[in-house]
């Protein structure tokens, strides 16, 4: 090695100095310095929608042919005839048929306004598609709801058809459900209301079910029957379709002359109004004395104006559904259901309803995909009470012009939430109150002041933590502050929260956070 550093002209001191230092042992050799950096495995926010869908199409199809009853339905006398909360016997068949088809519009309108309408009454099976095929041509790759009014025509059939009329109104024709299915494409919703409907349903099933076995004895019979047009369809897109229907595929809709003849219609598109009729016939509406349909129909306010009767009970029965949904639904389910589209999420917190009054009729509504009853849930009863309390001050209201006190509802499941942060176990559940929590607008008053103190990262806060730390935006209207976080869970209780509301309010009275008030939105948009 020496003789390596001859033709440098060191001398010998400095040659051994130099052997010296490449005998040095070398830094950063370890396994942990040579191996593959990689960056940390974050979780997931699983509750958080990556994609959101809207539906921007809906097809009226309404079958009523005034004045001629379908042959296979005895009716009871009297019976039931508000279509849509109009006498169609009250005006001409024509002018009932035109205002029955302009009220149900209204009243998907109040759902999703920015959505296009379009009305088929009394059609023929060439109307019916040229209706279904133009709308998805518009709607692309967003949902088309179908809505199918069937009380004027047949009960749907086995086979999976239900009716129309030929043009001169003299013949009932069938209409294949999958011949439909191929209309209308996917994504889509259907809404059937008619007796019988659950039979469609059960139609689809077979379908899909056929589908999944691709046997040369089932490519054939596909063939030689009105499925032909959906030969090429995938069986996942025909199992994605979301189905409404108002009974069961052996049942009759409800036929009582207090109830209107829609009444699935009713309870999906005016919960509110059919919540108070259904309260004024059973027997907890006797115990406030006057109170009769007439002045139900009487509740001041507006249904988007939280500060009036009518405003807060709508509010009230939101959040109670969605706490149901919430408790009840598998949360992949409810995140479908709920919080991917604003018009199927109102439909199906409205089927909720629909579940707990047609059942008292004999009547069971049915979806897919399925749902668990939930028509015995105990936050009805919280519903019934907040009945009570605000139908309680009516006759006041009505007579001496009295002003309206605000229910209790939120104020009470805000302290139940409390109740949970301070006093509940360690492996306890996550509250059932908390999408009830998130509806509730918390409003600082003068004197209070709404401040937030230095909170680490993934700072405990019952059993969920905040993701990361809290960055405060001042909101000019008030002394309050937004607080954009991310909520996320431990072990199996994951946090769906992507909700469509514009202002979510949370309390957190626990240790460091004692008299704090938080604003917050899941989504980080203030507005």
């Amino acid at each position: 090695m020496t003789g390596d550093y001859e033709d440098l002209g060191l001398t010998p001191e400095e040659e051994l100095d130099l052997e010296a230092d490449w005998n040095l042992p070398l830094a950063f050799t370890k396994q942990r310095h040579t191996e593959k950096i990689e960056g940390t495995t974050t979780l997931t926010q699983t509750w958080r929608m990556k994609e959101r869908m809207k539906t921007v199409s809906v097809a009226l199809v309404i079958c009523l042919n005034v004045g001629v009853d379908p042959p296979d339905i005895v009716k009871t006398q009297p019976c039931a005839r508000l279509e849509c909360w109009i006498d169609p016997l009250s005006t001409s068949p024509q002018k009932a048929l035109e205002g029955i088809g302009a009220n149900l519009q209204k009243q998907y309108e109040r759902w999703q306004p920015r959505a296009r309408y379009k009305q088929s009454l009394d059609p023929t099976v060439d109307e019916v598609k040229k209706l279904c095929t133009s709308l998805r041509r518009n709607a692309k790759e967003e949902r088309v709801l179908f809505h199918y009014n069937g009380h004027g025509v047949p009960k749907p059939t086995v086979n999976g058809e239900i009716w129309v009329f030929n043009k001169s109104y003299t013949q009932y024709i069938p209409l294949s459900v999958y011949d439909l299915h191929s209309w209308m494409g996917t994504p889509s919703i259907y809404v059937y209301d008619c007796s019988n409907a659950g039979i469609i349903l059960k139609s689809f099933r077979d379908f899909s079910t056929q589908g999944d076995k691709p046997t040369e004895e089932a490519a054939l019979n596909a063939s030689q029957t009105s499925t032909s047009s959906l030969a090429s369809t995938s069986t996942t897109a025909v199992k994605s379709c979301i189905q409404l229907a108002s009974c069961g595929p052996n049942e009759l809709l409800p036929m009582s002359p207090d109830l209107p003849a829609d009444l699935f219609t009713s309870c999906l598109t005016t919960p509110i109004k059919i919540a108070l009729r259904w309260y004024v016939l059973q027997n907890s509406g006797k115990l406030i004395s006057g109170l009769t349909q007439e002045r139900v129909d009487r509740i001041p306010g507006q249904l988007n104006d939280r500060r009036t009767m009518l405003g807060e009970l709508n509010w009230i029965f939101t959040a109670i559904t969605d706490t149901i949904a919430w408790n009840v639904l598998p949360r992949d389910l409810f995140q479908k259901l709920f919080r991917q589209d604003l018009l199927v999420a109102s439909l199906f917190r409205n089927f909720l309803l629909a579940e707990r009054i047609m059942r008292t009729y004999n009547c069971t509504p049915v979806s897919c995909p399925a749902l668990p009853p939930t028509y015995q849930h105990h936050m009805w009863q919280a519903w019934d009470l907040a009945l009570d309390l605000c139908l309680g001050q009516l006759g006041d209201i009505l007579d001496n012009g009295a002003s309206f006190k605000h229910s209790p509802f939120f104020a009470e499941q805000l302290t139940a939430f409390q109740v949970w942060l301070n006093y509940g176990s360690i492996d306890r559940n996550p509250p059932e109150q908390l999408p009830i929590v998130l509806q509730s607008d918390i409003k600082a008053g003068p004197n209070n002041t709404v401040f937030t103190k230095h909170c680490r990262q993934n700072a405990c806060i019952g059993k969920f933590y905040v993701s990361r730390p809290l960055c405060g935006k001042s909101f000019h209207s008030s002394n309050i502050y937004i607080i954009d976080i991310t909520l996320q869970c431990r072990g199996n209780h994951c946090l769906i929260f992507h909700s469509h509301f514009r202002f979510l309010g949370l309390i957190l009275h626990q240790h460091h956070l004692t008299n704090t008030k938080i604003l917050f939105t899941p989504s980080g948009r203030v507005s």
